[in-house]
């Protein structure tokens, strides 16, 4: 459970969401095994719900794991839509195409391997869409590319903009990643670009670890 969000609250919260399927449940649970950090249920639904009220056609996803918050988010894309999703690491590709295909979704993802900030000059806008939740510390040299990307109107999704308190001098008597400062910097410095940003509207959701939207003017 998250620290930002009182435990009670998010067992509520959990206790509400239906919107899960067994292919979704099997992958959480192989993530868990695995070791693999995959975005919370709740998290997963609220991208559902903003995939399919944008109308979403065009999707990217920076950071695919083994394929778990793709799949809530392709799962409401029209049958012409696309989802294309980057994960830097092959194994992992690999387990996400295979549980898009469990999930009936292959022909409308599109599973791109390699680093994606060295990348996006090969994808092609607009998006209607993007969720970023790849390596933290590509989060502010990434925004600029990423808003030319997405449409007037479009949103960006980023995950983790609350670090476990972390951004919040204080707020943990002992930091819960200590070891990894530069992340932390990187974000803390992420939200003040996306709040700042001539181009964008947010606003963060205190949602797990933090979830922020921002929509392009």
């Amino acid at each position: 459970m998250g620290q930002v969000v009182p435990d009670a609250v998010e067992q509520y919260l959990a206790s509400l969401n239906h919107q899960s399927d067994p292919v979704l449940s099997g992958i959480a649970r192989a993530g868990q095994s695995l070791g693999s950090l995959l975005v919370d249920a709740e998290v997963g639904a609220l991208l559902r719900v903003l995939t399919l009220s944008t109308r979403a056609t065009r999707v990217l996803e920076i950071g695919t794991a083994i394929g778990y918050s793709g799949i809530w988010m392709a799962g409401v894309l029209p049958k012409d839509g696309m989802l294309i999703t980057m994960e830097i690491d092959e194994q992992r590709a690999k387990t996400a195409r295979e549980n898009f295909a469990k999930a009936r979704l292959a022909d409308r993802v599109n599973v791109v391997v390699g680093n994606a900030a060295r990348m996006l000059h090969k994808i092609a806008g607009p998006f209607d869409l993007i969720f970023q939740d790849g390596d933290k510390r590509q989060y502010g040299p990434m925004l600029d590319p990423l808003v030319g990307l997405m449409r007037t109107g479009g949103l960006l999704v980023t995950d983790n903009v609350l670090w476990s308190g972390d951004v919040v001098p204080g707020f943990n008597k002992t930091p819960h990643h200590a070891d990894l400062l530069d992340e932390t910097k990187a974000i803390v410095s992420y939200n003040e670009q996306i709040h700042s940003h001539p181009q964008l509207l947010t606003s963060i959701v205190p949602l797990r670890d933090g979830v922020a939207i921002s929509v392009k003017r």
